[in-house]
């Protein structure tokens, strides 16, 4: 019985095959390519056969004549073998674009899968495990499609050739091949099986070993600031010891594959040259040494193919295994979905209503209980309260990064559920803490690649929150190039990128500041706070801060505690009341 949610061999290389259908017209005529190829290259022991008997045996026949049937018949060699190989160029070409456009389709669905999957999901997956998926699993399954698939049936068709050519030449040998055969194939198998979970136990120890080299590198700064180095080396040395130990076991058993085809073939020329010789001797028997010399010729040719046939059921395997992780990835079910009946996006207006919210990242463990509010269009609202209180998680609920697991959230009176998250999110400007730098041009970074977005409109967004002026100072100004990190900006400049970002993209209806100010110095702070009033002039904005000095003029303030929304009013109301937002207010402000 096959794991739970393991598709079985069958299902994997059929949902494999389905990435061909749009190539099927290429792919029939690389068929017929190889029925070509066969049918020649085939047929050129019978002319060795030919040549043996006519030319070399024919003591009969003058030396001239046997002499211009030698011309004659090596000149057709020549033909028949250069076709034959040009139309294997021509096949092996068209074979791997073919290979290439199906691995091209299926690594454009996993990114697009990865793209649809919500924000919990990447919580939970490591960013080296995920790599691996899109990355190695993809080039093993490259390997297979591009010369497994085509180069399969093109190896069957040659021994489907093969076979047929030696039982026209000899009936009795034939049987004796076919005898020697069984106990090579059980081999096979008995290797194959070995391979297969080999390479399995590479498949898991690479994504081990890649998720813990892509935290190690994530946090280099902190294992270097609390001298773990020696730690972290140890760990990867181990990881990568049980890698080398697996793809050595691997390469025992795929090295095997070979020695135990040149043996069988060895054995198989050796117990043919012995019967044919023989009866070649003992003469009165249809057999001739040309036949002979044509029949030791298709044993060679007859385990070039099953050599390659073994080589590609071991490529079977290592694909199989890495099809098993991506159609796993595939098939994960995608918890924040679009609705099957997306409202239009004009509906996306009006108040913000949050209606008994409930919601635990791990389905557990409540983050938010029981919340309930509402923010009126237009409205500036702060989100106040201690580290872990739920500050930055009704903003992702608001996105729709995650689901609530109780109560609903709506806008203008309509569950966001009902809504593409594409039309929610695009309407929502983003400027968090932690800005994210990608590696590109400063422009790029602020349009991130949105073709609607003239030069203009960037530099616009730019100077309206007071970057435009160290993004000019800049070597190359809006074209330098940054790297992921944004290595040569302080922080307060790429927050003012970032804000920048979001401007640019003009939101619609929501401009959500996750403490974008928090780690700010005050001469930029003081940049920024000016543009503030013109971000969120017209638009329902949601503020959360460390500073409470900075939102002293929200509309309205919630102060959050321990996931609940313990009171509400304006910055003088609370004050006034000398409670817990009054006792934060006094332990935090500047």
């Amino acid at each position: 019985m096959s794991a739970p949610g393991r598709k079985p061999k069958r299902g994997l290389a059929h949902r494999l095959l389905r990435y061909a259908l749009p190539y099927r017209k290429s792919l029939l005529l690389s068929l017929v390519l190889i029925l070509a190829v066969s049918a020649s290259i085939n047929y050129l022991p019978v002319l060795i056969q030919r040549l043996t008997d006519t030319c070399l045996l024919d003591s009969s026949a003058p030396g001239a004549v046997r002499l211009e049937r030698l011309g004659r018949i090596g000149l057709l060699y020549l033909i028949i073998a250069f076709a034959g190989y040009s139309l294997r160029y021509l096949q092996g070409i068209l074979t791997a674009w073919i290979g290439q456009r199906i691995v091209y389709d299926l690594r454009v669905d996993v990114f697009r899968k990865a793209m649809r999957m919500q924000q919990a999901w990447f919580d939970r997956m490591p960013v080296g495990t995920l790599l691996t998926r899109v990355t190695s699993d993809i080039e093993r399954l490259q390997n297979f499609v591009t010369e497994g698939v085509v180069g399969t049936v093109a190896d069957l068709f040659m021994l489907v050739g093969i076979m047929g050519y030696m039982l026209l030449i000899s009936l009795r040998l034939s049987i004796i091949l076919w005898i020697l055969l069984p106990p090579l194939f059980t081999l096979l198998f008995f290797v194959n099986r070995k391979l297969r979970t080999a390479n399995r136990m590479i498949r898991r120890r690479q994504s081990e070993l890649n998720a813990l080299l892509q935290e190690d590198l994530t946090g280099m700064t902190t294992i270097q600031l609390f001298n773990r180095e020696a730690a972290a080396r140890k760990e990867f040395d181990e990881r990568n010891g049980l890698l080398r130990e697996a793809h050595f076991e691997e390469v025992r058993w795929f090295s095997a594959y070979f020695p135990v085809i040149e043996t069988g073939q060895a054995v198989a020329i050796a117990v043919i040259l012995a019967a044919g010789g023989a009866w070649l001797l003992k003469g009165g028997n249809p057999l001739t040494l040309g036949a002979l010399v044509a029949f030791l010729a298709y044993i060679r040719d007859f385990f070039r193919p099953l050599g390659s046939l073994s080589d590609k059921a071991g490529s079977f395997q290592v694909a199989m295994a890495s099809a098993e992780r991506i159609f796993e990835l595939m098939d994960t079910p995608e918890e924040v979905a679009d609705p099957d009946d997306p409202l239009p996006a004009d509906r996306i207006d009006g108040a913000i209503a949050f209606e008994k919210v409930s919601f635990a990242y791990d389905g557990k463990t409540p983050v938010l209980k029981n919340i309930s509010f509402t923010v009126e269009p237009g409205q500036v609202l702060a989100v106040v309260g201690a580290t872990g209180a739920g500050k930055s998680t009704l903003i992702n609920l608001v996105g729709r990064f995650y689901d609530v697991q109780e109560g609903r959230i709506t806008i203008g009176g309509t569950d966001i559920r009902r809504f593409r998250k594409e039309e929610l999110r695009k309407r929502i400007g983003y400027v968090f803490q932690d800005p994210f730098i990608f590696a590109g041009s400063v422009a790029d970074n602020i349009s991130l690649l949105n073709p609607d977005l003239t030069r203009e409109d960037l530099v616009r967004a730019a100077q309206s929150v007071n970057a435009d002026h160290f993004i000019r100072a800049l070597p190359k100004g809006y074209d330098t190039l940054l790297n992921e990190r944004g290595e040569g900006l302080s922080l307060g400049q790429k927050q003012l990128l970032a804000m920048a970002r979001a401007l640019a993209q003009n939101p619609e209806l929501l401009f959500v500041l996750d403490e974008a100010t928090a780690n700010i110095d005050t001469a930029t702070e003081m940049l920024i706070q000016d543009a503030l009033g013109r971000l969120m002039k017209n638009r329902t904005s949601i503020v959360i801060a460390h500073r409470l000095s900075t939102i002293r003029h929200a509309d309205r303030i919630l102060v959050m505690r321990h996931g609940e929304l313990i009171d509400s009013g304006t910055h003088d109301e609370l004050m006034a009341r000398a409670g817990y937002y009054r006792n934060l207010y006094e332990l935090l402000r500047h």
